[in-house]
């Protein structure tokens, strides 16, 4: 059976008395639908993150002005970076549980599906 495409869900109100982490097992599993996408562990929390090379300093401010669009349609809101003058890093995870959870998953997919190749940097061959 095929699972259901992320980017055709829609995030779960975070102060539902459902909401609950989910295992490291179950991050795991989801994993290969947000490629681009790493596991992260700070502590005891298991976080989403991604990072791009942005042309430069405005064009990270834009990529976040695209991402904090989605994360207000979904009422999900990620934790954003800009370090250095074009170095963008998004850490997603489910504030009020402490870790991971379905709606992160589905604010990665649907982050990822925005077309953002015009502000990233092109890879030159070394």
């Amino acid at each position: 059976m095929a699972m259901e495409d992320l980017t055709t869900k829609k995030c779960v109100p975070c102060n539902s008395k459902e909401i609950e982490p989910m295992t490291e097992q179950s991050a795991n599993e989801l994993l290969p639908q947000v490629p681009g996408w790493n596991l992260l562990s700070e502590g005891a929390i298991m976080k989403l993150q991604r990072s791009w090379k942005v042309k430069s300093f405005s064009k990270g401010l834009e990529l976040f002005q695209l991402v904090a669009e989605v994360a207000e349609a979904e009422g999900h809101h990620p934790d954003l970076h800009l370090v250095g003058w074009n170095n963008v890093k998004i850490d997603i995870w489910t504030h009020s549980v402490g870790g991971l959870t379905e709606n992160d998953f589905i604010l990665a997919a649907k982050i990822s599906a925005l077309q953002v190749d015009s502000l990233l940097r092109k890879k030159t061959n070394a």
